[in-house]
């Protein structure tokens, strides 16, 4: 059983291995702050997506990559709208407005065709991994720009991507990061009850 989790790792050098497992654990650790609606979950999400995109890079997974590209970026974006206040109140969480379904859709669609274009600059539509990363990749742009926003449909996209995500990761060898997204499935849910719980009480107090 441990060979079949783990034989892949036969065949990367120790220092990478090191590296993808404190990417995991910062990756586990922002989630959960998410969860609890705390303002760490993006100093621990910068130093996971950090390393996640030089190892993608390294290895050859161009959508990987870009996703962690754009949530190191969505993290810094994220930190400021969690911080900045209006009227001494710091943004609540909140539900997606119809001008932001809109942007939500506009920027699928576009991270479709972006991840499409690069796909296909570099020649790596070789498996139907491929189109799967173009999916999921799509999928976690949007749920990232919901979080830092602090939308409460964010959890939604985060679940979807997560639940593909666990087997996809595990097919590509990367036994570790599969357990992490396996695991913030399980976190993403709970953190959807939470937010809505903290949701109901804003409502009850407005």
């Amino acid at each position: 059983m441990f060979d079949f989790l783990f034989q892949q790792y036969s065949q990367y050098n120790e220092l990478d291995i090191f590296f993808e497992i404190v990417a995991v654990i910062f990756g586990l650790l922002s989630v959960w702050f998410s969860k609890n609606n705390n303002i760490l979950v993006y100093p621990t999400g910068m130093i996971s997506t950090s390393i996640f995109t030089y190892l993608l890079f390294k290895w050859g997974l161009l959508g990987d990559m870009m996703i962690n590209a754009y949530y190191f970026i969505m993290s810094i974006y994220g930190w400021y709208i969690w911080t900045r206040k209006k009227n001494n109140i710091v943004t609540p969480i909140s539900k997606i407005s119809n001008y932001e379904k809109k942007i939500s859709l506009f920027i699928f669609i576009f991270s479709l065709i972006f991840v499409y274009g690069i796909y296909n600059y570099f020649d790596k539509w070789g498996s139907l991994t491929s189109y799967i990363d173009n999916i999921t990749t799509a999928i976690f742009f949007v749920g990232m720009w919901l979080m830092a926003k602090r939308k409460i449909e964010n959890w939604v996209f985060w679940i979807i991507g997560d639940v593909i995500s666990v087997p996809l990761y595990f097919y590509k060898g990367l036994t570790f990061t599969s357990l992490q997204y396996f695991i913030f499935t399980i976190i993403a849910i709970s953190g959807y009850y939470s937010w809505k719980k903290i949701l109901n009480k804003l409502d009850l107090t407005a």
